[in-house]
């Protein structure tokens, strides 16, 4: 076993190399980090350079500094801030005009898809594209400043939404989140110093390897981890085995952060 003095002497070897380093630090210590926010964005402030009421209370609300959110599995029924009929997602049913955000809003339920870690990507896609075509800014130039704050929180939360569902682990994260699991930012307590070191010895040779052949093998068995991982992670999420989930979802992080720095070395060989 590593003792803590040769694991020091591994981070200093690799400091050059962020990855390397992130991987041996890992193996006794973990990072938290603290995110912040503004409230009231340049885009909103207008010419009066003061934030439209209306506006800033559904900003607020979209981003609130709680950290244990709550998520709901479904839009609750409100009133139209214009008119005051029933409202849909994104548009009143009556009037038609926009709609600020559902707090805490499901985001499959956003993109009108089945909530399950093997979703469709492409009907999201879909789905991403028609909703940024009827919500962007661009639509709301000539209509009211709510109208126009409107439009770009609910664009904004489209976009933040689709990145979450897009990429396998962000989805998992999020769906664990709507489970009341979270994964904390330094999630190297979920695996074993065993995996740490593998994984860093598949860092040191993409670090070392001058072939691009070489860096594809390495490639494809990044892949295939990550595609056996998509299937346990998917499987423990259908039977509501949550920490076996969370512990599958850590091992993933790492995998997909190789498969970036494949990806890069190789757009670095062309």
């Amino acid at each position: 076993m590593q003792t803590l003095n040769s694991l020091r002497a591994l981070c200093w070897s690799h400091r050059r190399d962020p990855c390397l380093l992130n991987v041996c630090t890992a193996l006794y210590s973990s990072a938290v980090s603290e995110k912040t926010f503004n409230f009231c964005s340049k885009d909103m402030r207008r010419n009066t350079g003061v934030c439209d009421f209306k506006v800033l209370e559904a900003h607020m609300t979209l981003h609130s500094k709680n950290s244990t959110r709550n998520f709901c599995t479904s839009s609750t029924v409100r009133n139209c801030w214009s008119c005051g009929s029933s409202r849909q997602l994104f548009f009143c049913s009556s009037c038609k005009v926009i709609q600020p955000p559902i707090e805490n809003v499901n985001y499959f339920e956003l993109f009108n898809c089945d909530q399950t870690f093997a979703l469709d990507t492409q009907k999201l896609q879909q789905r991403y594209l028609e909703l940024q075509k009827s919500l962007h800014p661009d639509n709301f130039s000539l209509k009211s400043l709510t109208e126009q704050g409107y439009s770009e929180l609910q664009s904004a939360l489209v976009n933040k939404a689709y990145s979450t569902l897009q990429k396998p682990v962000t989805r998992a994260v999020y769906m664990l989140q709507l489970q009341g699991v979270h994964l904390e930012e330094g999630t190297d307590s979920m695996v074993s110093p065993a995996f740490l070191l593998e994984v860093m010895k598949v860092n040191e040779k993409l670090w070392e390897t001058q072939s691009r052949e070489e860096v594809a093998s390495i490639g494809q068995s990044v892949r295939e981890a990550l595609k056996d991982l998509n299937e346990q992670i998917n499987a423990a999420l259908n039977k509501g085995d949550l920490q076996s989930a969370k512990e599958l979802l850590a091992r993933m992080k790492y995998f997909s952060n190789l498969e970036e720095k494949v990806k890069e070395q190789l757009t670095e060989s062309l």
